[in-house]
Formats: C-alpha cells, structure tokens, sequence
C-alpha cells in the first residue's frame, strides 16, 4: 500500500489518524477537519478505493491482516465499549472465585471491573493485568514466566504454557483480535499467544470470549478457536444473524453489555 498519491492535505491527515487510532468515523472526522459530513464520505471512498482503508459502518479502518496493530493503537480503538463489555464480564465472575485472563486490551477493562472483588485468585500471563490488579486488596494475582513481549505487555512461550496447565480455574477470559462473521471463527496475529490462549481455554470450568463488535470487521491469520468452543460471549452489540444463530444452536450465551453496567459482582 502506498499514499504517495495523495494531493490531499486532509486526505493525509485521515489516514495519518487511521494509522494512529487504527479507525475513523465521519463525525468525528467532519468535527475534526470543520467540513461537512459529505466531504468527509467522498475522501474515504477515495482512500478506500485506493486500498489504503477499508470501509466500515460509519467510517472507515486501518486495513489488517497478516499483522496487528499497534498495542496504542489499539488501547484507543472502541475503548468505551471494551469499558463496557469488562464491566459485563466484571458482573459475571463472583468474588471467592478463581480466573484466567489472556494478553488483549479488552481483557485488561475486565481486571479493572475485577478490582472490587474479594476472595479472588486471578492467573494471567499480561503483565498490563497484573499491574491492573496488583494493589487490589482482595486479589491474588498468579503470574506466568516466559518471554515478556515488550510492545504489549504479553508473557508467551513455552513456560507460559506450561505454567497456565498447571490450573484449573472457575473462569476462563480471553479477547481476540478477529472474529469470521461467517462461521464463528476466533482468530488472532500470534502463533505463540493463541497457544497460551487454547490453553487457557481448556483449563477453565468456563469460559468467556470478550471482543467488540469491531472484531467482526477484521481479519487475522491464526485461528485460536470458534464461537461454539466457549460458554459465554460478551460484546458491546448484537452479532450478526449468522453468529447469533451459530450461537444459539451451540448453547452459548451471548452477553451484549448495555451503555452503563454495574460493576458489582
């Protein structure tokens, strides 16, 4: 992909924020640039017709595929739905019980919704996580050892792994970097991080997927698992009908976190 082309100064700065906030709206990119909504449409056509974003309802993304966007990135990206979405799962997960929680930044707003508890053992292998939880007076916090991941925070290798088999938790949490809307297919960047996360997944009396609706809209080359394999998936909106179904047929229950949820467990 190459924006040499552009002649745009506004068409660069689009993309500029693009890169930096991974994805644009026409609202806010009409307030940004004070032009109307309809100027904003016709640079994004352009931009995507060009390849260097893809659309979406609303606006447009930073195209991925074969490599994730930066951790910053994508901290920003729906962060008040990923807020939601861990108060959700806060409310689900009660005290005087034991979880796991993977790499992702969704899964860090589910241990700030998991400061509160009492009586809780939390294992992770995200360093953001523990340092989340860290001061939390009712708390413990389990940490995995291997290879720290400096741009996120992520702890993987084959130490992580083995150190996340040696559980049997109440709760298991993990996030995911894409979802197939087609047939429920979790996926992710990292070879390495979705085998902890497979793990995760078989070491937990449940388990529970936390991804934005965002999700459904990205592409990423490892699967981890599908919809079916878990019991409950929390996200900020309703899934498409195909998932919903999917879904419905499995037995999993789906979770769409409201605009405020109560934190208490």
């Amino acid at each position: 992909m190459r924006d040499l082309d552009i002649t745009s100064p506004r068409q660069s700065g689009i993309l500029d924020i693009a890169r930096r906030e991974g994805r644009v709206t026409v609202d806010d990119l009409s307030g940004r640039f004070g032009v109307t909504p309809q100027t904003i449409r016709k640079d994004l056509n352009e931009l995507c017709d060009r390849q260097l974003l893809k659309r979406i309802h609303g606006g447009a993304m930073f195209p991925t595929g074969a490599s994730n966007l930066r951790y910053d990135a994508r901290r920003g990206m729906a962060a008040d739905a990923k807020r939601r979405i861990g108060l959700r799962v806060g409310a689900l997960i009660p005290n005087n019980s034991s979880a796991i929680l993977n790499i992702g930044t969704t899964t860090e707003q589910v241990a700030m919704a998991l400061r509160a508890h009492d009586g809780l053992m939390v294992v992770t292998n995200n360093l953001n996580v523990v340092n989340i939880l860290r001061d939390a007076p009712g708390v413990r916090v389990m940490i995995a050892g291997g290879t720290l991941r400096a741009f996120d925070g992520g702890i993987v290798g084959d130490a992580t792994v083995e150190f996340l088999s040696g559980f049997k938790v109440d709760y298991a949490v993990i996030g995911a970097s894409a979802i197939d809307p087609e047939d429920g297919t979790v996926l992710d960047y990292d070879h390495a991080e979705v085998h902890a996360a497979r793990t995760i997944l078989t070491h937990a009396r449940r388990t529970i997927l936390v991804a934005d609706a965002m999700k459904f809209e990205r592409t990423a080359p490892v699967r981890i698992a599908r919809l079916t394999d878990v019991d409950i998936f929390v996200t900020d909106r309703p899934p498409p009908d195909a998932v919903l179904d999917l879904c419905a047929d499995s037995g999993v229950r789906v979770e769409v976190a409201d605009t405020e949820e109560d934190p208490t467990p």
